[in-house]
């Protein structure tokens, strides 16, 4: 049996290392790190090998984040243990990653590993810590492609701000994001993830927001499909739709979103109207997505009754959900946002909760901002010269000042809209 040397990694050594870690893998101290987190550091951080007769016996792999090293594989076959490899292997990889101005190297163990090659070549152990991680929703490979179809990352806890519309919360957490979050689950019970939805109501309401919030909830990248986008001159609108959608399917996991979606899903008509060729593909591309896993298409309207009938029969959509104006505990919720914490412990909510009933976020929002502006310019008019309030300049802002705002307001959502949009729950709604 031949001397074991210690040299540094060569692509060669590839398949070598993957073998170690499948080995470690099956053993009782399976590696911290994935195979594809290790393969990556071999080829792009740092690694060495102890070779005997040409054959890899073991691998040390490190990567190097600031100051601090860390050590994302070790792995030793069982006849080599007892030549002290483990030692010239951390001793070439500390030696291999010096040059960068590392001050420590670490590595993290699994629970109940042997520590001994470890403590017995310097390493020593940091009590009372506790590893977390967390799986990044993109991966590298895909943030070109992100970008590309004009996709991002949403902020987490999206769906938490979401306050109140407790109804339309529990439909959309039952009915989409339960059976795609735990597909195991899902499939115990005979439920089929969906893959497309439609979410309609009033405009302003929220629907948006909803769909963002889907997708903040599952930790999916947001993709947002724009009708008045579609055609650049070059191509059709629907040679131009197919080519975003070819570009999306490439993606692991998404929601697709497309707004006020009747622009390219209207009535088609005989003879046909310039748009009937983007909503017969758009047909198809439902069709597709009824057959991926990972991606859920949500559409949005305004005017369910203007789509073409094609688009709500069953094998199309899985649910038709309705997004209607906010509750009371939604208005408060938004109320609350917009009005400045200094000045919130004067203010009579419950009041503007009353009064902006029939409102949608998006008046709300308006109205708040309306009675900030009226008292800013307050402010100003009462020392133009410093732009600060004079003593005899009226109070910060009050309920009453957010009254008058509502006073001026107009409400987005008709009451004939409104009862329109309780008629088509239900008339066409699939909950």
């Amino acid at each position: 049996m031949g001397r074991i040397t210690i040299r540094d990694f060569h692509d060669d050594d590839l398949d070598a290392v993957v073998r170690l870690w499948w080995e470690a893998q099956s053993s009782a101290e399976p590696p911290v790190y994935s195979l594809a987190e290790v393969t990556a550091s071999c080829r792009e951080d740092h690694a060495v090998v102890a070779v005997r007769d040409e054959r890899v016996v073991a691998a040390a792999v490190g990567r190097a984040a600031h100051a601090q090293g860390w050590i994302v594989f070790f792995g030793i076959l069982e006849d080599a243990r007892s030549e002290n490899v483990s030692g010239a292997l951390f001793d070439a990889l500390e030696r291999k990653m010096a040059s960068i101005g590392l001050s420590t190297l670490s590595v993290l163990m699994p629970e109940g590993s042997r520590v001994d090659l470890l403590t017995s070549n310097g390493f020593q152990m940091r009590h009372s810590l506790r590893y977390l991680e967390r799986q990044m929703p993109v991966q590298r490979r895909e943030i070109d492609l992100l970008k590309d179809v004009g996709g991002r990352i949403l902020p987490r806890h999206l769906w938490e701000q979401v306050a109140g519309m407790r109804r339309e919360k529990l439909l959309l957490e039952e009915r989409l994001v339960a059976p795609l979050a735990q597909p195991d689950l899902a499939d115990r019970y005979g439920v089929v993830p969906p893959h497309a939805v439609m979410l309609f109501g009033p405009p302003g309401t929220g629907k948006t927001t909803f769909a963002k919030a889907v997708a903040s909830r599952l930790d999916w990248p947001f993709v947002e499909v724009f009708p008045s986008r579609l055609g650049d001159g070059k191509s059709s609108m629907a040679a131009s739709l197919r080519d975003v959608f070819e570009r999306i399917g490439e993606l692991e996991h998404g929601v697709v979103f497309i707004d006020e979606v009747e622009e390219i899903a209207s009535q088609r008509s005989d003879p046909p109207t310039p748009t009937q060729g983007v909503t017969n593909e758009l047909l198809k591309i439902v069709a597709d997505f009824r057959d991926r896993e990972g991606m859920l298409l949500v559409c949005a309207t305004n005017f369910i009754r203007g789509l073409d009938t094609a688009f709500l029969r069953h094998g199309r959509f899985d649910y038709v959900l309705p997004i209607g104006l906010p509750d009371a505990e939604a208005r408060e919720a938004i109320w609350r946002r917009y009005v400045p914490h200094s000045v919130a412990a004067g203010i009579d909510f419950a009041d503007l909760v009353v009064r902006s009933e029939g409102l949608t976020p998006a008046d709300i929002e308006y109205a708040a901002r309306r009675a900030s502006q009226e008292a800013l310019v307050r402010a100003l008019r009462a020392d133009p010269a410093e732009g600060k309030r004079a003593p005899d300049a009226p109070t910060e802002l009050a309920t009453e000042d957010y009254v008058a705002a509502l006073s001026v307001t107009r409400a987005t959502v008709s009451e004939e809209q409104q009862a329109t949009f309780l008629e088509d729950i239900d008339t066409i709604a699939r909950l």
